[in-house]
Formats: structure tokens, C-alpha cells, sequence
């Protein structure tokens, strides 16, 4: 076997969030792209976001980290863990979920109006 591919299956099996990560990223790069159904756009939009928080969880990762707790007696010593990344994901969450909320509310009332999903066609009964 050669060097390159033994480095490449040892990085894959050991950096396989951020493999993850990457599959995620362009499955719902490519579904907002190339699909003209709006609600498939939207559904590429939170896989986008979901691969975007595996990445900042995965950025965070501390081998042997504890809790960033202090102790009573002092005399914290060793590797932490941050918090501010799982709170920052928490934060997206909430807005990825009213931005989802927001565009599938606006996708029924485009459906109402026009009565289809396709974005070309929207366009251009919407040009007329």
C-alpha cells in the first residue's frame, strides 16, 4: 500500500467529523443550487446549517478536556473544554429554526399566489 493512501485512511478514520462535515456541506450546496422546488431549497438550507454546527461542535473537541469549572480550593490545573461554542450552535439553532419557519411561511403563501413551487415559473408568471 502506498504512503498516500495509508495517510488517507488514517485520515479518514480519525477525522471522520470532519468528513461528515464535508458531505453535509455540499449536499445541501448542491440542493439549493440545482433544485428549482423551494421547499427542497429549504431543506438544503438547514442540511447547510447542520453541517455548519457539526463543524463548530467538532472544532471544540478537547481530548481528555473536563468541565471549565473551577474548584472551591483553586488549583485548576489541565486541559478545558469551552463552552462558547456550544452556546454559539445554541444560538444558531434558534435562528436557523425561525429562519426555517419564516421561509416555508412565505413558500405557502408564493404556493397561494401562484399556485406552484417551481422557481422558474415564478419567475416568470411574476415577470409578466
Amino acid at each position: 500500500m502506498s504512503f498516500v493512501a495509508q495517510f488517507a485512511i488514517e485520515f479518514l478514520s480519525t477525522r471522520y467529523a470532519y468528513v461528515t462535515v464535508v458531505l453535509l456541506l455540499a449536499i445541501g450546496l448542491y440542493m439549493m443550487i440545482a433544485s428549482p422546488n423551494l421547499v427542497k431549497k429549504v431543506i438544503g438550507l438547514n442540511l447547510f446549517q447542520s453541517a455548519i454546527f457539526l463543524f463548530f461542535i467538532a472544532m471544540a473537541y478537547v481530548d481528555g478536556g473536563s468541565v471549565p469549572v473551577v474548584p472551591s480550593d483553586g488549583g485548576a490545573v489541565g486541559e478545558y473544554a469551552s463552552p462558547l461554542p456550544q452556546v454559539i450552535v445554541l444560538t444558531a439553532i434558534v435562528v436557523g429554526v425561525s429562519l426555517t419557519a419564516v421561509a416555508l411561511a412565505l413558500i405557502v403563501r408564493l404556493y397561494a399566489a401562484y399556485g406552484t413551487l417551481n422557481e422558474e415559473t415564478i419567475r416568470e408568471v411574476a415577470n409578466e
